[in-house]
């Protein structure tokens, strides 16, 4: 019996932020990668190949909700069919992501108080947290860049921290006691 492979596609949408490329699986229907041009981990958690294929009804629908996004509306992430690829640790980090409200932030510790208490444990590690923040494959509309340090520090995105503070200022986040730290991986 041979074993079917299955078919992931791409396309591209020109942004504020820059050039990003959308991902879908083979029928279309779930959108399972957003990355940044340069945006660390570009792709990763794509097994496949992807195939360049601009007419998926999926990317119709994300390049809408992007440009309600960037033109300063709130669209919420339950109006996309969202399939991110990840173990189930990472599922649980990007499900808080998705509860985050517009002009709002949590810290990574936040997250992993609220993990977990899903995973009825007694304490989480921030560390943790922050590697699946860090590998969120659909980014923007899953909100990892919502997510600062403790101290307020401006950190751990990996589209870049200026790209951070842009999609911060456009959501409307009081960034008044946010900072860009001055050392750190993901300036």
């Amino acid at each position: 019996m041979r074993r079917r492979y299955k078919m992931y596609y791409s396309t591209t949408y020109p942004s504020p932020v820059g050039l990003i490329t959308l991902a879908c699986d083979d029928d279309g229907g779930n959108l399972v990668g957003l990355w940044l041009e340069g945006q660390k981990y570009h792709g990763d958690t794509i097994p496949e190949v992807m195939i360049e294929k601009n007419n998926m009804p999926v990317f119709t629908a994300a390049k809408k909700w992007l440009n309600n996004y960037f033109a300063g509306k709130k669209p919420a992430v339950s109006e996309l069919p969202l399939a991110p690829i990840g173990g189930r640790f990472r599922q649980g980090v990007w499900g808080i992501l998705c509860e985050i409200s517009y002009g709002e932030v949590i810290t990574y510790g936040g997250i992993a108080k609220k993990m977990a208490a899903k995973m009825n444990k007694e304490s989480m590690s921030s560390q943790a947290v922050g590697g699946a923040v860090g590998h969120t494959p659909i980014s923007i509309i899953i909100p990892c860049h919502r997510v600062v340090g403790s101290n307020g520090s401006l950190t751990g995105y990996s589209g870049g921290v200026r790209t951070k503070v842009k999609l911060l200022e456009l959501e409307g986040v009081d960034m008044s006691s946010l900072f860009v730290p001055e050392k750190g991986t993901a300036l």
